[in-house]
């Protein structure tokens, strides 16, 4: 089985090209948790509560890796939720170095599609997201995983994944 995590900054098509390349492989995609804890809670959150994020995420990755048997795409994983515990902290939980439960393939979405406000996102200035697509591809490259940074507008990003994917193969 092949797992294919979206990797990277808010607002930059994560979630919708996980949807696209799961429709377009027929298999499923694991949802952001994080997404659905800030709905519930809020984004004023500590660090405890981005390791429970990440803890969930990875549960509901096992859980859909035992389903499945060919591919599985996700919608970020704790790699990204460690990530934003350097973000939002400068620092991280000893737990996301332990984390080992890496996919096989790695696509971070470049910043350059326009920032959008959905009231959850935070980091909206240019040098934010600079700082954050940085912090992002150093996780990747500290974790020597695969990965390759998807860039292009529509239909251009998914070809661009879908070509990055298909060298996995």
């Amino acid at each position: 089985m092949k797992t294919i995590c979206l990797h990277g900054p808010e607002s930059t098509g994560k979630s919708t090209l996980a949807t696209h390349l799961a429709a377009h492989f027929g298999c499923e995609v694991v949802p952001e948790y994080g997404r659905a804890y800030c709905d519930e809670h809020g984004t004023d959150i500590g660090m405890a509560a981005l390791v429970e994020i990440a803890q969930t995420h990875d549960a509901m990755t096992r859980a859909a890796r035992a389903r499945t048997s060919d591919m599985l795409i996700l919608d970020t994983d704790p790699l990204m939720t460690a990530v934003w515990a350097d973000m939002m902290f400068g620092k991280r939980d000893p737990w996301f170095d332990r984390f080992v439960g890496v996919a096989d393939l790695y696509l971070l979405p470049d910043i350059d599609l326009p920032w959008i406000d959905d009231g959850l996102r935070i980091y909206g200035g240019a040098e934010e997201r600079a700082r954050f697509f940085a912090l992002s591809r150093a996780e990747l490259e500290r974790r020597a995983v695969p990965y390759a940074v998807i860039s292009g507008n529509g239909e251009t990003r998914f070809e661009n994944a879908l070509a990055t994917i298909a060298q996995l193969n």
